[in-house]
C-alpha cells in the first residue's frame, strides 16, 4: 500500500488571496544613496518603540549572542563535491553490502532494526512497481560508496518510507523518483516525515514533489538538494515538527514542474517550505535560483534561528515568513532574488524578505519571542529589500484565511479557527488573538545596497523595484470584520512596535508606508509621522 500523502499541506488559492496580486500604481518619490557603514549592537524593545525591555528568553548561545557577518560568498559548496558527499571506499564493520543486483528493500526486510547497510557502486533499482520503495527499520543507517545511486527510474514514486524512527541515510545520489509533475505535497525521502532522522551528505535530485521530508527532531546536513520537481525539502508532519536543523546545504533549482502555474498561485513551491515547525535552526545554507521563493516558513512556525546563509538569485523572494511567530533572521546574504517575479507583480514590490503577518509575541513557543530580529544582513541588488505586510481581511475565521482551517498559536485553547466568527470577533481576547499580527519586528543594523545598472531597463520606481515597506491594505472582507478601512494599516504602521534603524542604504531607494501602493521618498519615511530609520546612514540621489 503506498503511505499516505500530507493532503494537509495543500494551500487552495480563494479568491481572497488577490491581495499579493492586485496592481495598485506605487507612486513615485525621491531616492535614497549610503555613503557609510554603521557600527551597532542589538538592542531589545518592547512594544512601546522608545522603551527598552529585557532580551527575549532563549536557549544559551541563540538569540542572547550576537548576529553573526553576512557571508560574503556561499558557505556550503556541495553540489558536485566529492570531498564531502562521497562516502566510504569500503563497507564499515558489521554493515550489510548491497551490491546493484539486489532489491535494497528486501535486504531491509529480512535484517533487524539498526542495520547499517553499505551501498556498492553503481545504480540501484527497487524494480518497476509504482509503489516499490524502502521501509526502514528503527535505527537503520544507509551509506553509500563512492558513485552509489539510488534511481526510481521515473517508475518508483518514493526512495524511503515509513515511520521509523532514528534512520540515518548518508553518501547517497537519490533521483529520478516519481514521474514529472506528480507527488504533489510529498517527499521522496522521508516520506512519512519520520522523527530523528538524519539526512547527510547526499544528492537528492530530479525528483518529483520534494526531495526531502522532514520530521521531528530531523538534522539535514550538507546535502545537495537541487532540481526537484515542488521542493528541495518540505518540512511538516500531521502531528508535529520541532527542534530541527538545516545546516550547510546546497539548495538550488528546485520547482522545476513550476507548481504555482499548474495549481494557479497555489502557495506550494520553493526551495524549501516549512509548516507548523516549532524551533529549527537554519544556518549556513546556499540556497540560490530556485525558481519560487528560496524558503517559504508558512503558518505557525515559531521560534526560528536563520542566520549565515547565502540565498541567491531565487526567481521570486529570498526568504517568506507568513503568519508565523518568533524568529531571528540575522548575517545573511541576500543576493539578485526576485529577478524574475518582480517585473510581473508590479503592484507589490518582490522583497528579498518578506515579512507577512508575522512577529513576536511571548505566548507562543521559542526564542526571539520579544522581539522579531532582522539584523546584520547583506542585502545586494535585489528587486526589493524589506516588506513588512500584514493583511487586513486574513484572520482566523476569515475566508480570506489561505491557511485553511488554522487559527493563530498564540490563545489556542480558547481561540481557534472555529471560534473566530462574526459572533465573538467584536469581543476579547478574539479581536486581538484571532489575527496573526506583523508585530515588535527590529529592522536595524542591515546594508541595502541596490545598483539599478545590475538588474536591467525593468528596475525602476513604477515598476516596485528598490522598495522597503511597512504597510497593508484597506480593510474591507468579510463584511463582519472589525478590521476595516485604516484598522490595520494604522497598526502595523503606528502601534504594533515595527521599527527600522541603524540601517545602511546605498543605490536608490524608495519606501512603502501605511497603505498599499503609498510610495515615498527618504524624507517622508523619516519624517513625522511614520518616523523610520531616523538614524540610518543616506545621502539623497538623484530620480530615477
Amino acid at each position: 500500500m503506498p503511505p499516505e500523502a500530507h493532503s494537509t499541506q495543500r494551500r487552495e488559492p480563494p479568491a481572497a488571496r488577490a491581495w499579493y496580486r492586485r496592481p495598485p500604481v506605487l507612486a513615485t518619490g525621491g531616492l535614497v544613496v549610503a555613503a557609510a557603514l554603521v557600527a551597532g549592537g542589538i538592542t531589545y524593545f518592547s512594544n512601546d518603540p522608545t522603551a527598552k525591555a529585557d532580551p527575549p528568553t532563549s536557549a544559551p548561545g541563540v538569540s542572547a549572542t550576537p548576529a553573526p557577518p553576512a557571508p560574503t560568498a556561499p558557505p556550503a559548496r556541495i553540489c558536485g563535491n566529492a570531498s564531502i558527499l562521497a562516502g566510504p571506499a569500503t563497507a564499515p564493520a558489521g554493515a550489510v553490502v548491497v551490491s546493484t543486483t539486489q532489491n535494497l528493500n528486501d535486504l531491509t526486510t529480512h535484517n533487524p532494526a539498526g542495520t547499517t547497510f553499505w551501498l556498492a557502486p553503481g545504480t540501484h533499482r527497487l524494480g518497476t512497481a509504482q509503489f516499490a520503495q524502502v521501509i526502514p527499520k528503527d535505527g537503520n543507517v544507509y551509506v553509500g560508496a563512492p558513485g552509489a545511486i539510488l534511481d526510481g527510474g521515473r517508475k518508483n514514486r518514493y526512495a524511503f518510507t515509513g515511520y521509523a524512527n532514528g534512520v540515518t541515510i548518508k553518501n547517497l545520489t537519490i533521483q529520478n523518483f516519481g514521474a514529472p509533475r506528480t507527488n504533489n505535497d510529498e517527499g521522496v525521502v522521508n516520506h512519512d516525515a519520520g522523527a530523528r532522522w538524519t539526512v547527510q551528505a547526499n544528492t537528492i535530485q530530479h525528483n518529483a514533489g520534494a526531495g526531502l521530508m522532514i520530521g521531528d527532531h530531523n538534522v539535514v546536513r550538507s546535502n545537495c538538494l537541487t532540481e526537484n520537481g515542488q521542493y528541495g525539502f518540505n518540512a511538516y508532519n500531521p502531528g508535529k515538527v520541532a527542534g530541527i536543523t538545516i545546516d550547510h546545504n546546497e539548495i538550488s533549482g528546485n520547482n522545476t514542474d513550476d507548481w504555482e502555474r499548474l495549481k494557479g498561485g497555489c502557495g506550494c513551491t520553493g526551495g524549501g517550505k516549512f509548516w507548523e515547525v516549532t524551533g529549527a535552526v537554519v544556518r549556513g545554507n546556499w540556497v540560490h535560483d530556485n525558481h519560487s521563493a528560496g524558503l517559504w516558513a508558512d503558518t505557525n512556525n515559531t521560534g526560528f534561528v536563520i542566520e549565515g546563509n547565502y540565498i541567491s538569485s531565487n526567481s521570486a523572494e529570498g526568504l517568506i515568513y507568513e503568519t508565523s511567530y518568533n524568529a531571528g533572521i540575522r548575517g545573511n546574504a541576500f543576493v539578485r532574488n526576485g529577478l524574475g517575479k518582480g517585473p510581473e507583480n508590479a503592484g507589490f514590490p518582490t522583497p528579498a524578505l518578506y515579512i507577512s503577518e508575522s512577529g513576536s509575541d511571548p505566548r507562543a513557543p521559542g526564542v526571539f519571542n520579544q522581539t522579531f530580529e532582522i539584523s546584520n544582513n547583506v542585502f545586494t541588488d535585489n528587486w526589493a529589500g524589506v516588506v513588512l505586510w500584514e493583511n487586513a481581511d486574513r484572520f482566523a475565521g476569515s475566508a480570506a484565511n489561505t491557511s485553511s482551517g488554522s487559527g493563530t498559536l498564540v490563545n489556542p485553547s480558547v481561540v481557534t479557527a472555529k471560534t473566530c466568527n462574526a459572533t465573538t470577533i467584536n469581543t476579547q481576547p478574539y479581536r486581538s488573538d484571532c489575527r496573526w499580527k506583523t508585530q515588535n519586528v527590529r529592522v536595524h543594523d542591515n546594508v541595502f545596497a541596490l545598483d539599478p545598472d545590475n538588474i536591467g531597463k525593468t528596475c525602476a520606481v513604477r515598476t516596485g523595484c528598490g522598495y522597503n515597506g511597512l504597510f497593508s491594505n484597506w480593510g474591507t472582507f468579510p463584511t463582519w470584520s472589525p478590521y476595516q478601512k485604516a484598522t490595520i494599516q494604522d497598526a502595523i504602521t503606528f502601534h504594533q512596535g515595527n521599527r527600522f534603524f541603524n540601517n545602511t542604504y546605498s543605490g536608490p531607494w524608495n519606501f512603502i508606508v501605511h497603505e498599499q501602493g503609498n510610495g515615498v521618498n527618504w524624507a517622508s519615511w523619516q519624517g513625522a509621522p511614520y518616523g523610520q530609520d531616523t538614524d540610518s546612514v543616506i545621502k539623497v540621489s538623484g530620480e530615477r
